[in-house]
């Protein structure tokens, strides 16, 4: 699959006409054979990526005093809990800012609140927050999420998840694909088998069918 996959994306990036940003680039799987109506079959995994995203993701944390100070040095954009309440009352800003970030991570007393008032919006997104537990440094935490990728299927046969960008050397971006393919195909039960298509592009570029070797 390697070979395969390397010349699908030495494809996408050469066929891709050039734009004024980098540019992600993704997989396209689509499965077959498998019940996404019973959630236990849904594809759920958060995936460290060996070469990182290629891109600065943001990051943010409902967090007050000494938290907040760690998680700010940390390059992290703080929340003041004390806005959750508001935040919950203008569904207009709530979207806007749940868009704008990647990750949230809050301190583990807010959790309730931040259901309560925001899990509306947060939960459809996939964003609800991490909790940090009392003493762990929350830059730990952030560095690690911004080499992460989530792979989501829902209840959809058909899912796309980014590997890095178009920014990133031609190995590097190789290792991070195979990491998210063999991740994927290890939570399927006849692995490479429930694949029906996998494709890979950039953001707005063409398609480049890949042969799955089962």
């Amino acid at each position: 699959m390697k070979d395969n996959i390397s010349t699908a994306i030495k494809a996408a990036i050469e066929s891709a006409p050039e734009r004024k940003f980098v540019e992600s680039i993704d997989f396209a799987f689509t499965i077959k054979d498998v019940d996404l109506k019973n959630p236990n079959n849904r594809i759920q995994e958060e995936i460290r990526l060996p070469s990182g995203r290629g891109k600065e993701l943001k990051i943010a944390m409902f967090a007050s005093g000494e938290v907040a100070t760690l998680a700010e040095e940390a390059g992290v954009l703080v929340i003041d809990p004390a806005t959750i309440e508001e935040l919950g009352g203008d569904k207009m800003r709530a979207k806007k800012l749940v868009n704008s970030v990647d990750f949230f991570l809050a301190e583990v007393p807010h959790m309730a609140l931040i259901g309560r008032y925001l899990g509306v919006v947060l939960g459809p997104r996939g964003k609800m927050p991490r909790p940090v537990p009392p003493k762990v440094d929350p830059g730990v935490i952030a560095a690690g999420l911004r080499s992460t990728v989530v792979v989501r299927s829902r209840d959809s046969v058909t899912f796309q998840t980014s590997f890095g960008t178009v920014s990133q050397e031609h190995d590097d971006l190789v290792n991070n694909a195979l990491v998210v393919y063999d991740r994927v195909t290890g939570k399927l039960e006849r692995g490479a088998g429930n694949i029906r298509s996998l494709y890979v592009k950039t953001t707005m570029g063409p398609s480049q069918k890949i042969e799955v070797i089962e």
